[in-house]
């Protein structure tokens, strides 16, 4: 007699965006255990964008497995009225706000733990004052709103410097001496909520976070979609860390209880230190494509060390020679993308 099927077991591939959207939002155990400790409300602020809805149903679901009395407030100006509409389904409570408005942030209701996910990366190079807008003011309206709560902040690992690429790349102590206005409007946005944490002794978590992975955006799919068009792949920026969506959102929960102040910093990535002409050769091979390449590896590319989060979360549930393969499946047979290309292989920061 044949063992019954684990509901947990990863797939060998992902076949369908509703497939994709229930790994992404699946939580954990130690979310759903977090869920039985939080106090509530939980705010994601910023919550409508590209990975915050899925974050939000996680946060959702974990609530719901831990029969937890939480309300989940997620707060965005919400352009699309669709993904509003489909986070309240999921259970959370939607706020449209502009948060560039101080007194519209005043109004906010309540929160003991927040996920501050505002920012603005593309178009930076046509438009730096509303980068610089969109990643430094909010910050200090939302820290001012919330000081008595726990925040935890998405950031990137683009406010380090290049590393060389033979080593392990930055840790939470290097300087923070990034090329490119977008990096250093990401810069502005940590010190300020640095600066109201220190003011108002509001426990905080800066999250360096590169890359972000699932089927419709990010380094993997760049790559991707370079060989089925037959585009030759650029190996200038040698070397990357990517880490699968769905770990990334179970981290930003779980971080909520490491939140401190004096405020803390946290590179979140996966362990392993990929070489973008190897995953290309992978990539081909799964999309019967022999991928190309053009330049040469640098001897710096943009690294982040995960050691400080290895210690604290553990290691990835989804390791990235699994998504590596599905990512490969899923562009090689026309699914679904979000048309947002990384611009990983810029290394000058313009974006």
């Amino acid at each position: 007699m044949s063992k019954p099927k684990d509901p947990n077991a990863l797939p060998e591939a992902i076949e369908s965006v509703e497939q994709l959207e229930e790994l992404l939002s699946r939580p954990p155990r130690e979310v759903v255990e977090l869920f039985g400790r939080l106090k509530g409300p939980l705010a994601i602020v910023g919550g409508g964008g590209k990975i915050g809805p899925s974050l939000v149903k996680m946060a959702c679901r974990a609530r719901d497995a831990a029969k937890a009395d939480v309300e989940i407030i997620v707060v965005d100006l919400f352009p699309d009225p669709a993904v509003k509409d489909d986070l309240a389904a999921a259970g959370a409570t939607a706020v449209a706000c502009d948060l560039l408005d101080p007194e519209a942030v005043k109004a906010l209701p309540g929160a003991a733990d927040v996920i501050y996910m505002v920012g603005m990366k593309f178009g930076t190079s046509g438009n730096p004052s509303l980068t610089w807008a969109i990643n430094a003011i909010p910050p200090a309206h939302v820290a001012r709103r919330y000081a008595d709560a726990r925040i935890v902040a998405f950031s990137t690992g683009c406010v380090y410097a290049l590393t060389p690429a033979d080593s392990n790349g930055s840790v939470e102590t290097d300087p923070l001496e990034p090329p490119g206005e977008y990096a250093n409007a990401c810069v502005a946005r940590e010190r300020i909520l640095e600066f109201y944490a220190l003011r108002n002794q509001t426990p905080l978590m800066n999250v360096r976070l590169n890359y972000a992975v699932e089927m419709r955006y990010g380094v993997l799919v760049d790559v991707a979609q370079d060989i089925a068009a037959g585009r030759p792949v650029d190996v200038t920026m040698g070397f990357f860390n990517v880490l699968w969506q769905g770990d990334v959102n179970a981290a930003f929960l779980r971080l909520l209880e490491h939140a401190a102040c004096p405020p803390a910093a946290i590179n979140l990535t996966g362990p392993e230190k990929l070489s973008i002409r190897e995953v290309a050769r992978q990539m081909g091979e799964v999309m019967g494509r022999k991928a190309t390449f053009t330049g040469a590896e640098a001897d710096t590319a943009l690294l982040s060390d995960a050691g400080k989060a290895l210690a604290l979360l553990g290691r990835p549930s989804v390791p990235a020679d699994t998504v590596i393969p599905w990512v490969a499946r899923w562009i090689a047979s026309g699914g679904e993308t979000l048309g947002k290309p990384t611009h990983f292989q810029e290394r000058d920061g313009k974006y």
